[in-house]
């Protein structure tokens, strides 16, 4: 039995009200994306910069020269731009359309519910960008310098091998990256809260922590390039997540059983 206190605070709407409602959700997320999209296109060169400061740094610290990115067809460079805006996009409106789709779902939920989940959409887009700046700031410039390592001057009767980035493959491969990382980082928000609601348990989590691991090295291998920095670089701070998990399923439930204790 739920107490009293404990309601819904909503009023029965008919369907017809609850698609409008949606509707309006929607839109407004839309309209915030939309809204992003152009701030990004407006500012999309210096996001380019941003993402390409890891590999320019790299290459000015090893060779002291300038170095370049090219583009082999001649819309290559429109539609890099585009999707450098595009991604800018979903990284800034990311927060606003998921306000719009929480203020959707919350006056169906019961105040109770409301508080158990409130933490969660906090810390989503903490451990987000938490992802993101892990893979930016570490994991991207050691992997850059382990390709680049391949990198040969010319001999006697040889030619050098040297890289020649095209702009498209590189900034797609540092914005899959980023993303991966980024939502990599929410393994803990989203098994907290499975433990929350009853799915697991922490001594579930704790006895398939073996097939865990392999599934993290697994999924690190898939979704990061085929080098050993950036897959470990993935699957560690996994693994570290994953355990934490387990500690903060453990201490919610102290707590929640010390809360129901004392009521």
């Amino acid at each position: 039995m739920r107490p009293e206190e404990d309601i819904i605070d909503d009023k029965p709407m008919p369907l017809l009200d609850h698609l409008i409602e949606l509707r309006t959700r929607l839109l407004l997320a839309f309209g915030g994306f939309v809204i992003a999209f152009i701030f990004c296109y407006v500012f999309s060169k210096e996001i380019y910069g941003f993402l390409a400061a890891p590999l320019a740094n790299i290459l000015q610290e090893t060779t002291g020269q300038e170095r370049r990115m090219i583009f082999t067809a001649l819309y290559e460079a429109f539609f890099t731009y585009l999707k450098v805006a595009l991604w800018g996009a979903m990284m800034i409106s990311f927060p606003w359309w998921a306000t719009q789709l929480w203020l959707f779902i919350a006056p169906g939920l019961y105040r109770s519910e409301k508080r158990a989940i409130a933490p969660f959409l906090i810390a989503t887009p903490f451990f987000f960008a938490a992802g993101a700046a892990f893979c930016y700031y570490f994991v991207i410039p050691a992997a850059w310098r382990f390709f680049l390592s391949f990198e040969s001057p010319a001999g006697p009767g040889e030619l050098p091998i040297q890289l020649e980035a095209k702009v498209n493959e590189y900034l797609s491969l540092v914005m899959r990256l980023i993303f991966a990382f980024g939502f990599a980082f929410l393994m803990p928000v989203g098994l907290v809260l499975m433990c929350r609601v009853g799915i697991i348990t922490p001594e579930g989590m704790a006895a398939k922590r073996r097939y865990a691991i392999v599934g993290m090295f697994v999924l690190a291998a898939v979704i990061t390039p085929p080098d050993v920095i950036s897959q470990v670089g993935l699957a560690v701070p996994l693994l570290l997540l994953y355990e934490g998990s387990i500690l903060a399923a453990r201490l919610l439930r102290k707590r929640d059983q010390a809360a129901a204790a004392s009521s």
